[in-house]
Order: structure tokens, then C-alpha cells, then sequence
């Protein structure tokens, strides 16, 4: 009996403590979870790339929600675009004081306190667009001394009084590359003004001694009507590593008149501008790189590329194009790829202008140029029908009498082969004694001149 209780008491015993061992088990890898949940925010877990001699740290699209920590190494460019970022608490970058430029555009962001930038006095470019922010004071951008240029549009913006340091901050002359673009969301007497443009004392025209205010009937609901699409609205850009304008798939029907001149790249493909008109990229400089494909592009005005000189690719695949008027091409000296395929090519005199132009620019790369039309010369390529304008014509063979009445009859009147037509002949003898008679004759005889000395 008592052997009995004794071994229920050692199981019992036992039980006990495989529970407990089992609950810390389960514990330990609760702890581990989260450690593991903490690792989603490593940076670590980022591409690391050398591009310039400088160091980028990419974290796009990584589904972070907040800046990643644990990393040591020196980061030049720190890119947390497109991530589930809502807001940037202080010290928020404490683990990349080296930053050159950081990219936070495409978030979530709705709140950024005031100390969140600490430490970043090497910062030069700030992006912020495409987030939620409706506040943000001047005192968040005292500790980048350096910042030349900050990115804030496309962001509901509250221009009420506690917007007001922010406002006067941008509008300092000096600061002429901060806030551009970016507009008032509210209230509905500003909704649209830009900030750097914008009255301050409009923000608060409650406090003392902002007697400026605007007439009543300014006070109304008014939203501005847009003389020109608004590229910052309806276009993402990219600053890092390149200055990049996506406004691919856009619904656009025209080129935006405002697309930033700092664009090194523009995608406007995937849209429906069937026409581009004369001066459509004037204040676009710096741009290297155009796509302009899949758009239905049925015609492009003379002078439609003008200023951009050192523009080096062309993207005009997949359009209706069947020929360049005469000059288009004449401001892309320096252009290395054309991409032309997927065109209505029409293989007629208008066509040489384009043919060319290529010639005279040997290191332009293109593709695609098949004549579509006319029927005879579809699936040629341009430069093989250009070379039968070059061939030889036929060589005349001698005149006979084989000529047919109709489609399969023969002439009663032909000769047959080795006869010799009389009039032919007669024809032939008529026409040598008239080359003779149009022959140049020699001089009939030396002619004599007089010589008369003067004195």
C-alpha cells in the first residue's frame, strides 16, 4: 500500500514539472518571436550597394513600419520608400548620423516629432512627398544645417497656425529648392495655395497684428481651376540614386508643363498622348533618359524636343507613327538609343528624312524600323527600301514590233526573231546623219591677226 502511494506521487510529481518545463518552452519561443518580429525591422535584412564611390542602403518595399536599427556600417543614401511607415519618433535615425540623403516619400507618415532628424547635420536632400502629413514644425529641420533640398508635396497640409514657422521657413529666399510645390489642403479659403507662396499672416489671422487679411470674398470654398496638369500630384519622383519622374499609366492625355528640371529620367509611357507639341520639354535640361511608348503617339510637331541637348535615350516603341517631319530630330545631338519598333512605318518619300538623320549619327543605336505600308515593301526594312532608290534602272533593249494586241495575243504584224525590221533601219540611218550634222566642226584654217606697236 504505502508502494504503492508512493509511486502516484512521484508521477504526479512528474507531471508537474514536464508542465512547467513545457510552459517555458513555449515562453522561450514567445521570446524568440519577437525577436524574430524585431528582426523585420533590421536593417540588415536592406541591399547594400557602392555606386559612385558613395554607400546607398536600400530598404524599399520591405513592409516596414518602422526605421530599421542594428546597422554599423557608414550609409551615405538611406532609401525607406514605400513602406508602412506612420511616424518618425525622436532620434529616429540615431544609427546613421553620416546621412547624405534620405528618402522616406511613399509611407504612411502622419506625424514627425520635433527631434526625430537629430543628428543628421550631413543631410543635403530630404523626401517626404506622397505620405499623410498635415503639420510639421520649423523646428523638426533645425538639426539639418545643411538640408538644400527637401521634397514635401502631395501631402494634405493643414495652413492654419501652427503651420505658420514652416511656412516663413520656406518662404526665406535662400531656401528657394524647400517645399516647392507642395499646397494647402486646408482650410477651404487656401486649399491649393502653395506654401511657398502663401500670405503667413493668412495662417493666423486671429493673432494680433496680422491686420492683412484677405477680402471677404476670398473667404469662399474656391477651388483653383488648374490652367496645366499638376505632375506632383498625379506622378511619383525619385531622388536617389537618380532624380526619377514615373508618371507611367497615368491617364495622361498631354505632357505635364510642370515636370521638375532637376528629372534625369521621365517614364510617360503606358498614357494617351497621341500628339507632342512644340516646345513640350523646354525646361527639362538635365533629362538623359524619355520614354515615351505605348501612348497611340500619331504625331510629333518640329520642334517638340527642343532643349533637350543631352538627352542619350529615346523610348517612341509601340506608337502610331509612320514618319518624323523634317527636323524633329535636329535637337538630339547627343542621343545613343532609339528605340522605334512596334510603328506603322510608311515607306514613302517621308521617310528619308528619318533615314537620314541616322545616317549623319552613326552612334545612335536603333531598332525596330520595318516598313508596315505600302503593301509591296511591308516587313522590309527601312534602310533596304531607301536602297532601291539607289539601284540601277533597266536598260532600254532594241525597239521591235513585239508588242501584243490584248492580254495573250500576239501582234500579226511581229518579227520573228533574226528578221529585221526595214523601218527600224531607215529610222537608224536618219538619226546618224543627224548626229553628224550636230557634231562639232574643226576650225577651217588658222586665223590671222594684225599686230600693231604702240609708242
Amino acid at each position: 500500500m504505502r508502494a504503492t502511494a508512493a509511486l502516484l506521487m512521484l508521477l504526479l510529481w512528474g507531471s508537474v514539472a514536464l508542465g512547467r518545463a513545457r510552459r517555458g518552452e513555449r515562453r522561450g519561443k514567445a521570446r524568440g518571436g519577437t525577436r524574430k518580429g524585431t528582426g523585420k525591422r533590421s536593417a540588415t535584412e536592406c541591399k547594400e550597394y557602392t555606386e559612385a564611390g558613395q554607400t546607398y542602403l536600400d530598404c524599399q518595399d520591405r513592409h516596414l513600419t518602422a526605421v530599421p536599427t542594428g546597422w554599423r556600417g557608414q550609409v551615405d543614401h538611406l532609401i525607406l520608400a514605400r513602406n508602412k511607415i506612420q511616424t518618425l519618433p525622436d532620434n529616429a535615425f540615431v544609427h546613421f548620423k553620416g546621412l547624405k540623403s534620405l528618402d522616406v516619400q511613399q509611407n504612411q507618415l502622419a506625424g514627425i516629432e520635433a527631434r526625430a532628424f537629430a543628428g543628421l547635420n550631413q543631410l543635403t536632400t530630404l523626401l517626404l512627398q506622397h505620405n499623410h502629413l498635415r503639420l510639421l514644425s520649423e523646428e523638426a529641420l533645425l538639426p539639418m544645417p545643411r538640408l538644400a533640398y527637401l521634397r514635401l508635396y502631395d501631402n494634405p497640409w493643414d495652413c492654419q497656425c501652427q503651420l505658420d514657422s514652416l511656412v516663413r521657413t520656406l518662404q526665406v529666399p535662400s531656401k528657394r529648392n524647400l517645399g516647392n510645390y507642395a499646397k494647402c489642403a486646408e482650410p477651404p479659403a487656401l486649399r491649393g495655395r502653395r506654401l511657398k507662396k502663401v500670405r503667413p499672416e493668412l495662417l493666423c489671422p486671429e493673432l494680433e497684428g496680422n491686420v492683412l487679411q484677405e477680402p471677404r470674398e476670398h473667404s469662399l470654398d474656391r477651388t483653383p481651376i488648374k490652367s496645366h496638369l499638376d505632375v506632383t500630384s498625379i506622378c511619383h519622383t525619385y531622388a536617389i540614386p537618380t532624380p526619377f519622374l514615373d508618371c507611367q499609366n497615368r491617364g495622361l492625355k498631354s505632357v505635364p508643363a510642370d515636370i521638375p528640371s532637376y528629372a534625369v529620367k521621365v517614364d510617360l509611357s503606358k498614357n494617351n498622348i497621341g500628339h507632342l507639341k512644340n516646345k513640350a520639354f523646354l525646361g527639362s535640361k538635365e533629362m538623359r533618359l524619355l520614354n515615351l511608348s505605348s501612348n497611340g503617339l500619331q504625331h510629333i510637331d518640329t520642334d517638340a524636343f527642343a532643349g533637350l541637348l543631352y538627352l542619350r535615350e529615346l523610348d517612341l516603341s509601340n506608337n502610331s507613327l509612320r514618319h518624323f517631319q523634317y527636323g524633329v530630330l535636329e535637337d538630339l545631338y547627343f542621343v545613343r538609343r532609339l528605340a522605334l519598333g512596334g510603328n506603322p512605318w510608311a515607306c514613302d518619300y517621308n521617310i528619308h528624312y528619318l533615314v537620314y538623320w541616322l545616317k549623319l549619327h552613326p552612334a545612335a543605336e536603333h531598332s525596330g524600323l520595318v516598313c508596315r505600308s505600302p503593301a509591296e515593301f511591308a516587313g522590309w526594312t527601312v534602310h533596304n527600301y531607301v536602297k532601291t532608290y539607289n539601284g540601277e534602272c533597266p536598260k532600254d533593249g532594241p525597239m521591235t514590233r513585239d508588242a501584243t494586241l490584248d492580254a495573250g495575243t500576239r501582234n500579226p504584224n511581229a518579227l520573228e526573231p533574226g528578221d529585221q525590221d526595214p523601218g527600224a533601219l531607215e529610222l537608224n540611218v536618219k538619226i546618224v546623219e543627224d548626229e553628224k550634222i550636230l557634231l562639232p566642226r574643226p576650225l577651217s584654217g588658222p586665223k590671222k591677226y594684225e599686230v600693231i606697236r604702240l609708242t
